[in-house]
């Protein structure tokens, strides 16, 4: 706890009208008393006491709290300075008054008086034949006179040196050296005030012309400060949902969350961090949840100078989480000043409340681990206990319909017929309750891919975009319907644009498939060892990454790499049909056939995609077979049937009539 200095009755004056008393202890502007807390109060005075000098966080610690606490200080020293500003009026970005200086502390910039006294009869000393001792302490060191327990005023001073004055001293002398100590009293001040403001606007020139317009942000996975490592998915539900606020802002990049969240407890700084995704701008910050009480701490950090220049305090309950993320992303758009429309800003500000228990449920569906058929039905239960706890919560049936697509993805592989109605049906019924959901529209759009609905889809993929411009997905999938038409350069530059919102994350894959699809196989082999390079257990890319070699004449080296994929999708069977092919190019037909065989077991047991034999039977040159199977695909509308137009393993069926008569049907003629 700070000692209140001795010895001081007198306010102090701190910039244009600003004074603090110190008993009672507060700030006052005019006869208007400011709102301040102790803390802020106490790190104010410290500050005071240092004028023109750095003052550590150690320091503000040791001060306010005393040494040895065991408190999260600095969330309390941001949240407590941010209040000084607030009632200073100060700006973090171009400071007047607390200026702070990255990575050691903060600074008080502003000049420092006691303000004058009127009418205060004074007795000169005979000697002093230029400015009294007061005022060059005050003008020369004007930290002498404000030190911890020994702050005094100018006026004890002046007292001070008027009782060791002669009293025979009076008369013309006397007048006239208070005519010369008036015009220095009223020379020296105007000098300093001149001198002040040319620095104060100086530097705040220099600050603006160093800081450049921020046009891009990543935010990173907020902390979870609950103490309970299972409320990891709370902090990560935060996060998510903040990204997706500002994503609608169409005047600011925002990284997608896939690459976000590859800086979860990292140890690189801003600066590297921020290199990595390419932005000028990072959100970090941290959630503390505490039964139905959410406390989130959120900080904007500027790229090129790991300037911390906005922070903020939001304390609400569980219900009021879409609120709270709301607030967060006005207050990071106000501040990084990015141009908002009416239309974005209704949606920013938009917040339905929520049931508490369904908000639970939801976290905990989105951030369930886990890709195998049985932790996606988990997924899909929480999704459902959701909805039952709240009907009307948009977001719930989003989370429903993504997890039933992810259950009819050629990894998991349950029947089209049974996963895509679900997808449908819970996609529409988001967007029954909140029609802005730019996800719901992608999801919306794939299925309609998949039925070959295709203008069907490029109406939702096209409406997700403009809802979203961030939405990474939307670009990818975008970039895969031209993909599906033979459009491969803008397939290729949506992909890109892809990678831009989503450098870390799945992008790169759309556009190594974009790629290989195009035959141009060394590029496409490239691009996905670069993205294995940062993910090397990935299933997205090492899959294709066979097909690729096998197409480039390297099957010898599909095999090791589609093994591999084998294993981490829990032997899914299109990986295991790509296998087939790469062993039979490379002479081991007793194995291809070996392969076969388990896909035929299998689906005795359960469903098989019919594309899975289409693949199988092409790589042991059975054409006449694989047809059968292509009608089974077609049938049941197999994925795969939506690249028959652009599929290089598809190539050597091209002149016969029974695959343009497919192409024809599949609506890709």
């Amino acid at each position: 706890m700070a000692s209140e200095p001795a010895g001081v009755e007198q306010p102090i004056r701190v910039g244009e009208g600003y004074e603090i008393d110190l008993r009672p202890r507060r700030l006052r502007r005019g006869r208007h008393v400011l709102k301040l807390e102790r803390i802020p109060f106490e790190i104010l005075l410290l500050l005071l006491e240092h004028r023109d000098e750095i003052v550590t966080r150690d320091e503000i610690v040791s001060r306010v709290w005393g040494k040895g606490v065991s408190l999260d200080t600095d969330n309390s020293i941001r949240g407590a300075i941010r209040k000084l500003r607030q009632a200073l009026k100060d700006d973090a970005e171009c400071p007047r008054f607390i200026q702070t200086i990255t990575g050691q502390g903060y600074r008080f910039i502003v000049p420092v008086a006691p303000p004058e006294e009127e009418n205060r009869a004074e007795t000169p000393s005979p000697e002093a034949s230029t400015v009294p001792t007061s005022e060059q302490n005050l003008v020369s060191k004007p930290n002498g006179w404000l030190q911890t327990g020994g702050l005094r005023s100018v006026g004890e001073q002046q007292d001070r040196t008027a009782a060791k004055l002669p009293a025979a001293e009076n008369g013309q002398g006397q007048r006239n050296w208070l005519a010369r100590r008036g015009l220095l009293l009223g020379a020296v001040p105007l000098l300093v005030l001149i001198a002040v403001t040319a620095y104060i606007l100086a530097r705040n020139r220099s600050a603006h012309a160093k800081a450049p317009k921020i046009t891009s942000l990543a935010v990173l996975p907020l902390k979870n400060l609950s103490g309970d490592p299972a409320q990891e998915y709370f902090a990560d539900g935060m996060t998510e949902e903040v990204i997706g606020r500002l994503s609608i802002i169409r005047g600011l990049r925002v990284i997608s969350r896939t690459s976000a969240m590859q800086f979860k407890d990292t140890r690189l700084s801003a600066t590297e961090i921020a290199r990595k995704l390419g932005v000028d701008a990072l959100v970090e910050g941290s959630v503390m949840r505490e039964g139905n009480r959410i406390r989130v701490h959120a900080q904007l950090i500027r790229a090129s100078t790991d300037e911390h220049f906005w922070s903020e305090s939001y304390d609400r309950e569980l219900g009021d989480a879409l609120t709270l993320e709301s607030e967060v992303a006005q207050s990071i758009a106000q501040k990084v000043e990015v141009t908002v429309t009416g239309e974005e800003r209704a949606r920013l500000v938009a917040a339905p409340p929520v049931s508490p228990e369904a908000y639970e449920s939801y976290l905990q569906g989105m951030f369930a681990k886990g890709n195998s058929r049985a932790e996606v039905e988990k997924r899909i239960a929480w999704f459902d206990e959701a909805i039952r706890k709240d009907p009307t919560f948009a977001q719930a049936y989003l989370g429903l319909a993504d997890a039933y697509g992810n259950l009819g993805t050629v990894f998991v592989g349950a029947p089209p017929s049974e996963t895509r109605p679900k997808v449908i049906n819970a996609a529409r019924k988001a967007l029954e309750l909140d029609p802005d959901l730019a996800d719901a529209h992608v999801l919306l759009a794939n299925m309609y891919m998949r039925q070959w609905k295709w203008a069907e889809a490029e109406a939702e993929y096209k409406r997700a975009l403009y809802l979203n411009p961030n939405d990474a997905a939307a670009h990818d999938r975008f970039s895969d319907w031209l993909l599906c038409h033979g459009r491969m350069e803008e397939a290729l530059a949506w992909a890109r644009r892809a990678r831009d919102l989503d450098p870390l994350g799945t992008s790169g894959h759309t556009i190594a498939w974009t790629l290989l699809n195009a035959h141009r196989y060394d590029e496409a082999i490239r691009e996905f060892r670069n993205v294995l390079a940062v993910r090397p257990d990935d299933r997205l890319p090492l899959w294709p990454l066979g097909w690729a070699l096998i197409c480039n004449q390297q099957a010898e080296g599909a095999i090791p790499v589609l093994e591999k994929a084998a294993s981490v999708t829990d032997r899914s069977p299109g990986v295991i049909s790509t296998l087939v092919w790469a062993y039979a190019h490379t002479g081991r037909r007793a194995d291809a056939l070996r392969l076969l065989g388990e896909l035929k077991k299998r689906q005795q047991r359960g469903y098989v995609p019919a594309g899975a034999f289409v693949n199988a039977y092409l790589g042991l040159g059975d054409n006449d077979e694989a047809f059968v199977w292509f009608e089974r695909a077609y049938e049941e509308q197999s994925n795969i049937l939506i690249y028959i137009k652009v599929s290089p393993w598809f190539d050597p069926l091209r002149g016969d009539p029974r695959f343009q008569d497919l192409v024809r049907r599949v609506g890709l003629n």
